[in-house]
């Protein structure tokens, strides 16, 4: 063999493998590509998924917000609506006739009153007199105030340990307080 065919054997040699290799590279270059392919895919799926699943929860967010919305709206006007109840039934306390004022003023002072207690009527109070004249005042020894402060109706019993509230507002108020449920379900049933 001639120095020519060796050269020429060594090239072709050289040509075959830097074919080869270039074959080789550009099948993993390939492979790698196709490997970034299918990563890029899942991912690709992956935060399509996610931004699905967010957008549902954010959709399910701004459901539960408008329920709530809504709720709260409800539960206003029914709040309305009792409110009035009670603004109507101060309104009622106040127009009663002398005898109903008179009724309503004894139970209170015998549910209420201890001995010794003064009485202080609110400010436009149109029973006084009449109420200072009761049975009850005479035998629990009650006094009355010659001061008439605004307290919306009725009368404060002031003792010497406690006072009570017994006013119309503050009546209603513990009335609201014991049967508010009672009267919503009356009014609104169940829904």
């Amino acid at each position: 063999m001639g120095r020519d065919e060796v050269v020429e054997r060594i090239l072709s040699d050289a040509e075959r493998e830097a074919g080869e290799t270039v074959q080789a590279a550009k099948a993993r270059a390939e492979e790698i590509l196709e490997a970034a392919r299918r990563q890029c895919e899942k991912e690709r799926v992956g935060s399509e998924n996610e931004a699905e699943a967010q957008g549902m929860r954010i959709r399910e967010g701004k459901a539960a917000l408008a329920r709530l919305d809504g709720a709260k709206i409800r539960l206003a006007g029914r709040r309305k609506v009792i409110d009035a109840v009670y603004t109507r039934a101060l309104a009622a306390l106040l127009c009663l006739d002398a005898h109903d004022t008179l009724s309503l003023a004894e139970r209170l002072l015998c549910e209420n009153a201890e001995e010794g207690d003064e009485i202080v009527f609110s400010a436009g109070f149109s029973c006084c007199e009449e109420v200072a004249d009761l049975p009850v005042v005479k035998e629990r020894k009650l006094t009355v105030s010659a001061e008439h402060p605004d307290m919306g109706g009725g009368f404060l019993l002031r003792g010497t340990n406690s006072d009570k509230d017994v006013t119309y507002p503050a009546l209603l108020a513990a009335d609201r307080e014991a049967h508010q449920a009672e009267i919503a379900l009356a009014l609104f049933g169940d829904h």
